[in-house]
């Protein structure tokens, strides 16, 4: 047997070391040319990297820290640009940058629905997976209503920063922790999910194109369309629209009028 095996180890020696020999030649060569084309690396990066928090949560619209890192140190990213990091963040960029911190409204998200168990009509009990498409895939939903939270929690699953929680069925967000990165946004299959200036103490909690007839029927806390807010604000900043009463912030004069004169008591 070993007169037999010996002969075919001696053949495969030089093959062995032919092979061996050529990754030692490739390995050496690719370790010259990684030092000889290696990009230097910006040194503002490293110290901007320093004061985000990387959690690489994209609410800044970028893929990560690292790849905002970089567009803030090229230009291309204001010092203010991570939502998470909030001012003490923007401060530490900007003294790198020797800039001005740059001023930004900051947003939350906003859960457009009231319509809770206690108030929203439902259809059928629904006991299949715990994911709002899933559940608005069959048969449109367990609620009456075709435009409100379906509280599988799909959005509560996707925020990194535990701001999503539930009441009465219905998701609520928690600002003081929200990061605006919108993934709860793109999470919802409603979209009545929306990122709006936190400043702004007036929202509209609805999210229904239904007529108000319908809406009177299914929901103890749906937009009527009555248009009473539309009427009374003296700013024009309230309008309604397929059935539903919208707020452009950009003209809201904060008088809160709206809120007082809304019937159900749907914008608050």
């Amino acid at each position: 047997m070993i007169s037999i095996i010996y002969p075919i180890i001696i053949e495969m020696v030089p093959a062995v070391a032919v092979i061996g020999g050529l990754g030692l030649v490739l390995g050496a060569g690719l370790g010259f040319a990684g030092k000889r084309f290696a990009v230097e690396e910006n040194g503002m990066v490293s110290l901007i990297r320093g004061f985000l928090p990387g959690t690489n949560c994209g609410g800044c619209g970028f893929a990560g820290c690292d790849q905002l890192a970089e567009a803030i140190a090229n230009g291309e990213a204001e010092n203010n640009a991570c939502p998470l990091g909030g001012e003490t963040c923007a401060a530490g960029i900007a003294e790198v940058m020797g800039q001005e911190i740059s001023r930004a409204v900051k947003t939350t998200a906003y859960i457009r629905c009231s319509g809770g168990l206690s108030k929203s009509a439902v259809r059928f009990n629904y006991d299949g997976l715990r994911d709002c498409r899933s559940a608005a895939d069959l048969s449109g939903g367990p609620k009456e209503c075709a435009y409100g939270c379906l509280g599988m929690g799909s959005c509560e699953n996707v925020c990194a920063q535990g701001a999503i929680g539930f009441h009465d069925g219905i998701a609520a967000v928690d600002e003081s922790i929200c990061a605006a990165c919108g993934k709860c946004v793109k999470a919802c299959p409603r979209k009545l999910i929306t990122l709006i200036p936190a400043e702004n103490a007036f929202r509209v909690a609805c999210n229904s194109r239904a007529d108000g007839k319908t809406v009177r029927g299914i929901c103890g806390a749906g937009c009527l369309a009555c248009k009473l807010c539309e009427k009374i604000c003296m700013y024009g900043a309230v309008s309604v629209k397929n059935h539903l009463a919208a707020i452009n912030y950009d003209k809201c004069g904060f008088c809160g009028e709206c809120a007082k004169k809304c019937p159900v008591k749907v914008i608050r």
